[in-house]
């Protein structure tokens, strides 16, 4: 078999080759950094990286409610009574599911005027008042005046006919034993354990489980109006 007759002065072409060794060698080098990388991040750095994603779904924020248990004073958790009763919840607010008013002066102590959230971030007993504080399921929010405000009088502006919405029905659970649905919206009030748990809730609403934390596993919104119908199709 005759040999190709080769050109002497054409050398062979070794650019592919280089370059091909040159990927080799940075891949070498890179991959012990990879791997070093890898296992110096601790599970803590990555998972508050994921914890910090803005989520918009009010579903999603129980651990907004396990934040809130930990934070929470014990004498507020454990607390058996109180002197808030429907009637007086209702009474504070213009219709059912408005801000409510300040029924109270500015608390004083040591001579040094309080901030809302000095007394209803965390709860506990008020001597001021011989009561202990309901807590505000919204302590982000830190400009409280912009939607409570304290009633000045009583008089009315003009005479009208308003009339407010009647008020959420309890324990419409759909079977007997069930959990209840939420009966009210979900915006602003999304901590659950602000308003339903310790001395400073109202008894017909006060729950004794808070430590479960994710209550919308169970109790879901009431929203849906009509009876359900199957499609004949």
């Amino acid at each position: 078999m005759e040999k190709p007759d080769l050109n002497p002065e054409e050398k062979p072409d070794y650019k592919i080759g280089k370059l091909f060794l040159l990927f080799a060698m940075i891949g070498v080098i890179a991959l012990p950094i990879i791997i070093f990388k890898a296992f110096s991040i601790s599970t803590g750095e990555a998972l508050a990286k994921i914890n910090k994603a803005p989520v918009s779904d009010f579903d999603h924020l129980a651990g907004q409610l396990f934040d809130t248990y930990n934070k929470t004073t014990p004498a507020y958790m454990e607390g058996n009574s109180t002197a808030r009763t429907l009637n007086y919840y209702y009474s504070l607010r213009q219709y059912p599911g408005s801000p409510p008013f300040v029924p109270h002066d500015q608390v004083v102590e040591k001579g040094v005027e309080q901030t809302c959230l000095s007394c209803h971030e965390r709860g506990g007993f008020v001597q001021a008042f011989n009561r202990f504080t309901p807590l505000t399921p919204h302590p982000q929010h830190t400009y409280c005046g912009q939607c409570h405000m304290k009633t000045v009088t009583e008089d009315l502006f003009r005479e009208n006919d308003w009339v407010s919405v009647q008020v959420p029905k309890l324990g419409r659970s759909a079977l007997a034993g069930s959990p209840p649905p939420i009966a009210h919206a979900l915006q602003m009030r999304e901590n659950c354990i602000a308003c339903h748990v310790g001395p400073g809730t109202v008894v017909p609403i006060r729950v004794e489980h808070p430590m479960r934390g994710n209550c919308r596993q169970c109790h879901v919104p009431e929203e849906t109006k009509a009876l359900f119908s199957r499609n004949d199709r």
